[in-house]
């Protein structure tokens, strides 16, 4: 079945996951809400958002829509024979199986509803890109950039969806960081087969790590102790203790791990972001997790035990009030990511994730070895 796509600003978005629904001023003028075909939807960007690069394509599940949709005329300048979807009720956030960058003259990739590595690759993208302070493109991909959080890698690398050789993704981390000023240069390889790649760029000194993408059901977890949903504010010692355990014994070390933990809050500008821990007698946490909620896919993030309490089933309590949160709030699929190389993988197998696939981060310094992914 054909996806159905409407165009937004990534900050209605925002605002539509805390209700549930996208109800745009056409709905109460018109009765309906303006979807497009795929080939259809660069007619309504370049007349309501002409050269904007900063919007996102929510990816339309048609069989999950209660409501009626209905193929009628355009607006006077559309081509006279061509008919639009139009959704006569509000559209569902469940609905939405993608949030994908719509970002022209790049085709967009579309995931099919049932193509559960399509939707975790789309997440990634899109999360990066929304909340990033400039988008860059560059050969293979975009490239994200946040001056004010230089220590973070992960808000200040490559992103590159389409085959490179080696030498290009060097010689591009190695422009962007420069221009930058940043201390590290970093792509995550996102393409099948990547390994390649990241193996001649591991050859040639950078850090490389196979990154797993795991998905399951969003059905609730087994019965057992929950976490309980906290302010963000009540988890940031524990990050700030993972973080410092971590990096030891790195240059400017309290800078770094401020940045690292600074930046979080802004996840929840852009996707519905849930705090979830277990606290202790003290009254501090002890374990925490993120729930990401964009649409029907939910992302399970930041799970970490205090290494004193290990073993108690924190872990299981974090991931199963996320599963838990999910369910409840319509996803259909829970994607994450996990270290090929690290026990969550396992930890998190036995819990009913199963691999669908991966994709590569390969870091090295700027004149300078490489540290710790973060």
């Amino acid at each position: 079945m054909t996806p159905l796509l409407h165009l937004v600003e990534p900050g209605d978005w925002r605002a539509a996951l805390d209700v549930g629904a996208v109800r745009p001023p056409s709905l109460a003028d018109a009765g309906f809400v303006h979807l497009s075909t795929p080939d259809q939807v660069h007619l309504p960007a370049a007349r309501l958002f002409p050269g904007r690069r900063d919007l996102v394509l929510l990816v339309v599940d048609p069989a999950r829509l209660a409501d009626p949709v209905r193929f009628e005329p355009g607006v006077p300048g559309d081509p006279a024979a061509m008919r639009f979807p139009h959704l006569h009720g509000p559209l569902p956030t469940a609905a939405v199986v993608a949030v994908v960058p719509y970002l022209p003259p790049a085709s967009p990739v579309l995931p099919a509803p049932d193509d559960a590595l399509g939707r975790a690759l789309a997440y990634a993208l899109s999360l990066r890109t929304r909340r990033a302070a400039e988008v860059r493109d560059v050969p293979g991909g975009v490239a994200v950039l946040d001056p004010d959080l230089r220590h973070s890698r992960d808000d200040n690398r490559l992103l590159l969806s389409d085959p490179v050789d080696a030498a290009t993704v060097e010689r591009t981390a190695t422009s962007f960081a420069r221009e930058a000023g940043l201390p590290h240069r970093s792509a995550t390889l996102r393409w099948p087969g990547a390994g390649a790649v990241a193996g001649q760029l591991a050859a040639r000194g950078w850090a490389a790590e196979e990154v797993v993408v795991m998905a399951r059901p969003a059905q609730p977890g087994q019965p057992g102790p929950r976490a309980g949903r906290v302010g963000q504010r009540e988890v940031h010692d524990l990050w700030r203790r993972s973080w410092r355990q971590e990096l030891a014994g790195a240059p400017g070390l309290e800078e770094v791990v401020g940045q690292l933990v600074g930046r979080e809050h802004r996840n929840d500008l852009v996707v519905a972001v849930h705090d979830l821990a277990v606290v202790g007698g003290d009254g501090r946490s002890v374990a925490a997790g993120q729930l990401r909620v964009d649409g029907a896919t939910a992302v399970v993030e930041s799970v970490l035990t205090d290494p004193a309490v290990r073993g108690r089933g924190h872990g299981d309590a974090v991931l199963a009030a996320a599963l838990d949160g999910a369910a409840a709030a319509g996803c259909d699929l829970v994607v994450l990511e996990a270290a090929a190389a690290d026990w969550p993988r396992s930890w998190y197998a036995r819990r009913g994730f199963t691999e669908v696939g991966s994709v590569w981060e390969v870091t090295a310094g700027v004149g300078a070895a490489s540290g710790p992914e973060r």
